[in-house]
């Protein structure tokens, strides 16, 4: 079967697109219009109830949820992680779901305040939300530092693609706030690690198909996509 991949620019579907790309696996984009909020439609409701981007159709039917599609693609292709018989498997997994129940909810709620909090009270959740995201990612450049499969680049799988996406959306969102607690520099096991994922052809596509640019890790500027939008 094609894969079809739900997505638009510069949201969490690049990170699925990388994987699926790596492993060179076949897959169709079927873009989502955020400019239309149709991922709020019933049509794309019916394959993800909560309205959100990714949603990944399978034989096994619609897969939603970043983390559980790339675990799903990571132990049905094989070479996006560690097998389930892997020693590194559970390092793999606790890393893996630090970034996807810890990370991104954060960064989620970072750019889109109103969602989550009243008006009056949005910059102190920025800020709140500021401080645990650099210890984060502080913690995580320490792991990255010692790593020689997972997280260093050197075998890149679905983590490293998971690790880089939230390393740039920092870096640009919310385009109306202060980003200056952000800088790619203080952590330079993860710099280095995006770095390596830049010299990838997974990550040319990427750039290609979402007008992301030619640093899209290290140094990211807005996207020019050649349809639909981020936001």
């Amino acid at each position: 079967m094609t894969y079809v991949l739900h997505y638009a620019p510069d949201n969490a579907s690049l990170i699925v697109r990388m994987a699926l790309d790596h492993r060179g696996l076949p897959y169709r984009t079927q873009l989502v219009d955020r400019a239309s909020q149709e991922q709020s439609s019933a049509a794309y409701r019916a394959l993800n109830p909560n309205g959100l981007i990714p949603t990944l159709e399978t034989p096994q039917g619609p897969l939603f949820e970043t983390g559980a599609i790339l675990l799903w693609l990571a132990d049905t292709h094989g070479g996006l992680g560690p097998d389930p018989a892997d020693p590194a498997r559970g390092d793999f997994l606790k890393w893996l779901f630090f970034v996807a129940n810890t990370l991104h909810p954060c960064l989620r709620m970072l750019f889109y305040p109103e969602k989550y909090i009243g008006t009056g009270h949005q910059d102190a959740l920025r800020r709140g939300l500021q401080a645990q995201l650099k210890q984060g990612f502080a913690t995580l450049d320490t792991y990255a530092s010692q790593s020689e499969t997972w997280l260093s680049g050197r075998k890149p799988g679905v983590l490293d693609f998971y690790t880089v996406a939230l390393l740039r959306w920092p870096a640009l969102y919310p385009s109306d706030a202060d980003r200056s607690w952000f800088t790619l520099a203080d952590y330079p096991a993860l710099q280095d690690l995006c770095t390596r994922i830049e010299t990838l052809p997974c990550t040319a596509a990427l750039q290609k198909a979402e007008g992301l640019g030619d640093t899209p890790f290290t140094a990211p500027r807005r996207p020019t996509p050649p349809e639909g939008s981020a936001t």
